[in-house]
């Protein structure tokens, strides 16, 4: 879901070239590494801590990514070493190439207990047919026959596929730690929604944060459930998150973000993904006077059409929002004969 203000400001209107980093602040770095999808880039960024550094996420585990990492390690990172990794949450574009660092260059891994758990679970569950799990799923969500025919007899999509093997091992953060880099103390804050147990850093000085997916500047991060936890509500995770971390945003804050352009305009960027949310809730539950399929609710959802790549994202997070009503007691669902829930309000 898109959202712009006239009070967001974008400092640079065009980010650093693949292999070049861009200083944006004393001691800090962003770079920028290319993805296989329609969001095509991950924003990284290394912290000077003087006799090496501290990188925030690493990219897909790909050979032309680990290739870039290490001509921007000998070129913009002037040949220091990457002693530590800050890893902001467990998707696979954030988390790909940190057991590359651990294993291969001796990195420190810092992240979220819930992050580790996850990643790691994920990269050693490795699926070559769906499973029966992730079909009933899609059967519950009313998926296109076509597709769901097609999913079914193709081999799925493994974590590990775009991930390098993380090892044993981790530094624990958790919300109320501090963090010491680039010669900065960085206070954690943990989000939720998009991701459990996502880590963002909040400079004490007040003028810069780490937003990673939790504080994207032009589009809203996908709020999804899966086969995993089909009854899951991260839409009430992620309103309640971005309603607690607004309370510390200010308008002076630079926040760097894990897609798109850094951005100051803090408070109102808040404000607007919670309203998005809300919005798209309303639009829904009028949607919903007749029943409706998880699938049937793109339109209201995302105020067009979704076909392609984007139909898998767009599913998950029709389910989040049918979740969040049903939690709500604002919908009700019944089972059709092949399987789809049918939700409508009451």
């Amino acid at each position: 879901m898109d959202g712009t203000a006239s009070t967001l400001r974008y400092p640079w209107e065009t980010p650093p070239a693949e292999g070049e980093a861009m200083a944006i602040a004393d001691g800090i770095l962003w770079m920028r590494l290319p993805l296989p999808m329609a969001l095509n880039h991950v924003n990284i960024y290394a912290l000077d801590d003087g006799d090496g550094w501290t990188i925030v996420d690493t990219g897909f585990n790909s050979t032309r990514t680990r290739a870039l990492w290490t001509d921007l390690m000998a070129g913009p990172l002037g040949g220091k070493p990457v002693h530590r990794v800050i890893l902001t949450h467990h998707h696979p574009d954030h988390v790909g190439l940190v057991g590359w660092f651990q294993s291969k260059h001796g990195a420190e891994l810092v992240t979220t207990r819930t992050a580790w758990l996850f990643a790691r679970m994920l990269t050693l569950d490795v699926q070559e047919t769906p499973t029966a799990e992730s079909l009933s799923f899609w059967r519950s969500a009313g998926m296109a026959e076509e597709l769901y025919d097609q999913r079914a007899s193709e081999r799925p999509f493994n974590f590990g596929d775009v991930v390098w093997p993380m090892p044993l091992g981790f530094t624990r953060i958790a919300e109320g730690a501090t963090l010491q880099a680039a010669g900065r103390t960085w206070d954690i804050r943990i989000g939720n929604g998009h991701a459990p147990e996502h880590a963002t850093l909040w400079s004490r000085d007040g003028d810069l944060v780490l937003g990673g997916d939790q504080l994207l500047p032009s589009i809203s991060p996908n709020i999804g459930v899966y086969a995993t936890e089909p009854e899951a509500d991260p839409l009430s995770d992620w309103l309640e998150a971005c309603e607690r971390l607004a309370t510390y945003a200010t308008d002076a804050q630079l926040v760097l973000p894990g897609h798109k352009l850094p951005f100051t305009g803090l408070p109102a960027r808040m404000r607007q993904l919670i309203d998005n949310h809300h919005g798209a809730l309303k639009r829904l539950l009028n949607h919903l006077k007749t029943p409706k399929t998880a699938h049937d609710c793109f339109l209201p959802l995302f105020k067009r059409e979704i076909t392609g790549s984007a139909y898998g994202l767009a599913l998950v997070e029709s389910v989040a929002h049918l979740n969040h009503l049903h939690r709500l007691g604002k919908v009700r669902r019944t089972r059709r004969d092949d399987g789809a829930w049918l939700w409508e309000a009451i």
